[in-house]
């Protein structure tokens, strides 16, 4: 049986990290998630998945993630229910065992303190170590100085 889960979107608000009684770390949160359509509004539309994440994960998530911040998660779909004034309530949550920051910090900064949207990093994997390269050409053969010409011969398709 395969329980996987691949999601890249946007954190809806600042995660909510608990401790339970034993001290291990627990955050919730939800992200928004773009459809690959747009209804016949034109608007684009989105879900909302509650995710939850445990451990020393938690803790750097909370500390590092705002609202608006770009990730990817991957985890796991758990379903439960719980009784509530004698109504069974059936949950779905993503439980996230691992993620990857999709931006540097100060693109979440900077648009968050515009107030505009700009996705021109969704398609970018960014890891820490990595903001320093951020503003780098995105032509990595720009400097190469010549052009390069490829015949229909050369193309393996």
């Amino acid at each position: 049986m395969i329980n996987n889960v691949v999601l890249v979107g946007r954190i809806t608000k600042e995660l909510d990290l608990r401790y339970t009684p034993a001290g291990k770390a627990v955050a919730r949160f939800n992200l928004a998630v773009n459809r690959d359509f747009k209804d016949a509004n034109g608007d684009q539309q989105a879900d909302f998945p509650n995710c939850q994440v445990w451990g020393k994960t938690a803790e750097v998530m909370a500390d590092n993630l705002r609202k608006g911040s770009l990730i990817s998660v991957v985890g796991r779909i758990q379903t439960g229910s719980y009784e509530k004034d004698g109504q069974r309530i059936y949950t779905t949550e993503v439980v996230v065992e691992k993620f990857h920051f999709l931006e540097a910090k100060n693109d979440n900064a900077n648009r968050s303190s515009s107030q505009q949207y700009q996705g021109s990093n969704q398609n970018n994997t960014m890891r820490k170590g990595d903001y320093d390269s951020f503003n780098q050409s995105a032509d990595p053969f720009s400097s190469a100085g010549e052009s390069i010409d490829i015949g229909d011969d050369d193309l393996p398709f």
